[in-house]
């Protein structure tokens, strides 16, 4: 039978400040992605709030394959998996898209907010 040392008292103290001081700075990580993705959601929703003033289409696939490529580019020169940079774009594009289609909804039916 295997225990596990994490949470008992008989971990060395250096190695308990080690992991302390990774999980200060993943922690720190977390709230700047968080950060710069509300960043990022606030100018696609002007992006969305203009293209319904103009009556343009909520997606745009040319646009996103080419951000796609260029985010698998940059994944693979920070070491990142290309592939799962790819799942993280697609899924923003996707909550991004839905979010062009209700305020494009909302401009057709009249009750879009102005824009900030």
């Amino acid at each position: 039978m295997t225990t596990s040392n994490t949470g008992s008292g008989d971990v060395d103290p250096a190695v308990r400040e080690e992991l302390a001081r990774l999980r200060d700075s993943i922690d720190n990580i977390d709230a700047a992605v968080v950060h710069m993705l509300a960043e990022r959601f606030k100018a696609t929703q002007q992006v969305g709030h203009l293209k319904a003033r103009h009556q343009l289409p909520p997606a745009d696939p040319a646009r996103e394959a080419r951000q796609i490529e260029r985010l698998r580019t940059l994944a693979g020169n920070a070491k990142l998996d290309p592939a799962f940079a790819e799942k993280f774009l697609n899924f923003i594009i996707a909550e991004v898209i839905r979010h062009h289609e209700r305020i494009a909804e909302d401009t057709v039916n009249g009750s879009a907010p102005l824009a900030d």
